[in-house]
């Protein structure tokens, strides 16, 4: 059963991103809170400057580096016949995308414990961005891999809830 193995697909990528996200969001918001009060300290070591150029860099390279991986792997179903193996294609090319968002927001966290730089605030909020607008959904997926209309109802039929 084709639908059934798309079924399953959609909903580990669903839950890969609902944990990614619920990791990020309270560790960053636990910082944020920490960077904002001022009355606390945490008695964290002097860091070198150069590394919070590093950490704002690597964050911003792994925001680029994402979307642009992402994109290049997405190619690679545009020759595919079969739905599963387009679907198999996507699913392997948005865990990686979510893994690196993941890592990104640990920079960013990172960033602003360490060195307070606000940068690290923007860079969290351009990664929720792309947490928010690449999370997987049935349209996304149709557009992205330019599915015909059959695909794309097969792809929301296996996105409901059994």
């Amino acid at each position: 059963m084709e639908i059934e193995e798309i079924r399953k697909i959609y909903k580990s990528l669903e839950q890969l991103v609902l944990i990614l996200m619920l990791i990020a969001l309270p560790v960053f918001g636990m910082i944020y809170l920490y960077y904002n009060s001022g009355n606390l300290d945490w008695g964290l070591p002097e860091l070198p400057d150069f590394l919070n150029g590093i950490l704002a860099g690597s964050g911003t390279a792994l925001l680029l580096v994402q979307y642009l991986l992402f994109h290049r792997k997405l190619k690679a179903s545009f020759q595919k016949e079969e739905l599963l193996k387009k679907v198999k294609i996507y699913a392997n090319a948005t865990r990686e995308r979510f893994f690196i968002l993941f890592i990104c927001s640990l920079v960013s966290t990172l960033g602003l414990l360490f060195f307070s730089n606000p940068y690290f605030i923007v860079l969290f909020a351009g990664t929720l961005v792309f947490f928010s607008l690449a999370k997987p959904s049935p349209d996304r997926m149709g557009r992205l891999m330019k599915l015909k209309k059959e695909d794309r109802d097969i792809i929301l039929e296996a996105s409901r809830p059994e």
